[in-house]
């Protein structure tokens, strides 16, 4: 049997969350910058404090920068609920020693992880995949050449631990929206 070749999306501009998404289902264009557009614009349409926005708020909009992309949280969950996924923020209290990695349910692991580029001048976060395929999981990051295997569930495991104590957050995705 032919194993189907992984998928990964390079990074591009800030989109590092559309190439996450496309990472996470393993298909070229699961989700388009318009789609993730469509839904930041909705997020602001739903706003509740939208009467408190200044002039600025125009441009800097609360859920993705019009001119480069950056999504938050928000648009994550959305877009992921959109095809029946749940998302559930993992309790970083626990460690990850309390991820159950071989849930069957278990769709794989998304990362928002604080960055510094440009030797340190700019900071911000950057969206990246893990997901077990043919029983191995990978490190999906559109910042790599290719993607990268753990070797095993505890090399994992410490990573995603790394992930915590550098404050980066967890997400689980889960295969069906309850």
């Amino acid at each position: 049997m032919d194993e189907k070749p992984i998928y990964h999306e390079k990074q591009r501009l800030q989109f590092c969350l559309l190439h996450a998404l496309n990472n996470l289902m393993q298909e070229k264009d699961s989700f388009r910058r318009a789609e993730l557009d469509a839904i930041a614009e909705k997020l602001l349409a739903d706003d509740p404090f939208r009467s408190q926005w200044t002039p600025l708020s125009l441009i800097f909009k609360p859920h993705h920068n019009v001119f480069t992309g950056n999504y938050d949280v928000n648009v994550l969950i959305a877009a992921l609920e959109s095809r029946r996924k749940r998302v559930v923020w993992h309790d970083r209290r626990n460690g990850a020693s309390s991820i159950n990695l071989a849930e069957e349910s278990l769709l794989g692991i998304m990362l928002n992880i604080p960055v510094r580029r440009f030797g340190g001048v700019w900071s911000g976060r950057h969206w990246v995949s893990l997901r077990n395929i043919n029983g191995v999981w990978y490190n999906l990051d559109s910042d790599l050449a290719s993607p990268v295997p753990f070797e095993h569930q505890e090399e994992m495991r410490e990573f995603l631990n790394n992930v915590i104590d550098q404050g980066g957050e967890i997400l689980i995705i889960l295969r069906e929206k309850l």
